[in-house]
């Protein structure tokens, strides 16, 4: 007997786009404790609430909540680093000088990094002349959305480096899962906010200390917004959404993240997106979507 979800495909649907609502709404909330805690105490702060609310979770439904052989526990530290640690810690500092909604956009380039770095490595990932086309258009609205950023008196070329960093440790991450002979996506799930959560907890207490902890108290229902609402929720309904689905449906929830961001980002903080970023996030989604829509289209 299958144990797949007794879900429809509309609802699944539904809980892939909520889990794309839960992750856009991160970024505004990350924006509004800026200056709050330094980088890496939120990333701590991150990866600690949502691994705390994972671990609940798994104990509910009465899963292993230790890793099951060496391999399995070196598999987690690796992705609690590239999909954990440090990208929170290189957003947490993009955060101090960049708008949310455009931290989101130019994190949207991660799946074009990943078709590069995957053409590279893997026979069935052939980068075809639409592909190729579709790297290039997408990696044009990055260079249009991030190039004011770069010079001028309002330059903030480290920030916006730190989301294209971002998006090269997510790409790494999804590049590294690939690689797995075999992966349950709720365990690597688990085990990378695990180790994400250990990990910069102990770069927090070693580096900033206990005091950079001292705004807690004020900021505690962002924190638990940030850690279980804005992280731990979203993966678990990916994960569902998954099973629902399949992978590749399911990938789609990367289109709506920066949307939502956007949207949020406007609503909540009062940012406004300029016509030319407004532009540059259509042309970097128009690239994406080249990307991955033509991915079976073999060297066509």
């Amino acid at each position: 007997m299958s144990d797949r979800p007794p879900l429809s495909t509309a609802q699944a649907l539904g809980l892939m786009l909520l889990a794309a609502f839960l992750w856009g709404l991160s970024f505004p909330t990350i924006k509004a404790m800026a200056g709050a805690f330094p980088p890496i105490t939120l990333a701590a702060l991150r990866g600690a609430v949502s691994a705390l609310t994972l671990l609940v979770w798994f104990s509910l439904m009465r899963q292993d909540l230790l890793p099951r052989s060496k391999r399995e526990a070196f598999d987690w530290l690796i992705l609690g680093a590239l999909n954990g640690w440090i990208a929170n810690l290189l957003v947490a500092y993009a955060m101090q000088s960049l708008p949310a909604g455009k931290a989101a956009m130019i994190q949207a380039c991660g799946p074009l990094i990943t078709a590069l770095i995957a053409s590279q490595l893997f026979a069935d990932e052939r980068i075809s002349p639409r592909r190729l086309f579709g790297i290039l258009v997408g990696l044009g609205g990055v260079a249009l959305l991030i190039g004011p950023r770069l010079f001028g008196e309002a330059a903030t070329p480290l920030a916006a480096a730190a989301m294209v960093g971002v998006a090269v440790s997510y790409a790494l991450g999804n590049i590294y899962v690939r690689l797995l002979p075999v992966a349950e996506p709720k365990r690597l799930a688990l085990g990378q906010q695990v180790m994400s959560g250990i990990f910069a907890s102990s770069l927090a207490m070693a580096i900033p200390g206990p005091s950079s902890l001292s705004a807690l108290p004020q900021q505690v229902h962002l924190v638990l917004v940030m850690g279980v609402i804005s992280t731990a929720a979203p993966i678990v309904l990916y994960m569902i959404a998954i099973r629902a689905l399949g992978p590749t449906l399911a990938s789609m929830t990367g289109y709506f993240v920066p949307a939502w961001a956007v949207i949020l980002s406007a609503l909540l903080l009062g940012e406004a997106i300029a016509p030319r970023e407004a532009i540059a996030g259509l042309i970097i989604l128009a690239g994406v979507y080249l990307v991955t829509a033509t991915r079976k289209a073999g060297n066509a």
